[in-house]
């Protein structure tokens, strides 16, 4: 059982975060953690990128000439710096294979996830080895989730924070709903279930939903985004003790027309699995 100054660890998602939306917004902020870097997602959509980021295995480098074994050897021993502690490897996760009932039950850390897409809800299996898992009122709020956080010092704490401000439709808290981009398809995730809920092929004949100057609308819409939440970062790093580490990354990345492609999911290209990954402890 580790000392309460064991460090509190803060995980942060930007949903559907393109890397070069991140590079293009330039966070001051964000960037005092440490070195950005481009990795890849193990999932394209929401839900199984989250389910991959809670067994631990956050986004990938893809190394070339490497044994996967080896490279999952050293991925998962970054977790001691992370949480300050000793001897953590893939095997210490067994037999439950998941990251919170680790903290839990093996480390004594308070657990805590607030999330912004309700396709996290607390009903779903991803509320799991958690002391409190919220499903936040509103999607894009991330300064709300902040007046939530505590950091007892009796035992340290681990925060997953899923952020919706860089989610379609890209929307920032004080903006009204009714000046909110809408596209036909798209918006709504639970009533267009069964229609075009994340993304799919423009192709010839088919109706089109946009053209390339609102896609790139869009895509400044979440540059916009980052920036904003690059200013409620400061307040984080205000609002936690010296000894937490932070990462930052996102679940997958999002499609702005490239190659005929929009949003993420049910889509195999680069640019969909490609997300930002910066990191380091708060001082």
């Amino acid at each position: 059982m580790p000392s309460p100054r064991a460090n509190n660890y803060i995980l942060i998602i930007f949903d559907s975060c393109r890397y070069d939306s991140f590079v293009a917004a330039n966070p001051k902020t964000l960037r005092k953690l440490g070195s950005l870097e481009q990795r890849w997602s193990y999932a394209s959509w929401t839900a199984p990128s989250h389910y991959n980021l809670l067994m631990g295995l956050l986004p990938h480098q893809s190394p070339r000439q490497v044994y996967a074994s080896e490279y999952y050897k050293n991925d998962f021993f970054k977790f001691n710096e992370r949480l300050g502690a000793a001897d953590i490897e893939f095997k210490s996760l067994v037999p439950q294979l998941y990251f919170p009932t680790f903290l839990q039950r093996k480390l004594n850390y308070r657990t805590h996830a607030m999330v912004s897409l309700p396709v996290l809800n607390p009903k779903t299996i991803l509320n799991t080895g958690f002391d409190s898992f919220r499903l936040m009122p509103r999607h894009n709020d991330m300064r709300a989730m902040l007046r939530e956080m505590r950091f007892p010092e009796d035992r340290p704490s681990f925060y997953i924070l899923n952020v919706g401000e860089t989610h379609y439709p890209y929307a920032l808290p004080d903006e009204p709903p009714n000046e909110w981009p809408r596209v036909s398809g798209v918006h709504g995730v639970f009533k267009h279930l069964d229609e075009h809920i994340v993304g799919g092929k423009l192709v010839p004949g088919a109706e089109k939903f946009f053209d390339q100057a609102k896609l790139d609308l869009l895509r400044d819409r979440q540059v916009k985004a980052i920036q904003h939440l690059d200013r409620v970062i400061e307040e984080l790093f205000d609002l936690v003790p010296e000894n937490t580490y932070v990462t930052v990354t996102a679940d997958h990345g999002e499609l702005f027309g490239e190659d005929g492609y929009f949003g993420h999911g049910p889509i195999q290209h680069d640019k969909v699995f490609e997300v930002p990954f910066i990191e380091g402890r708060i001082r």
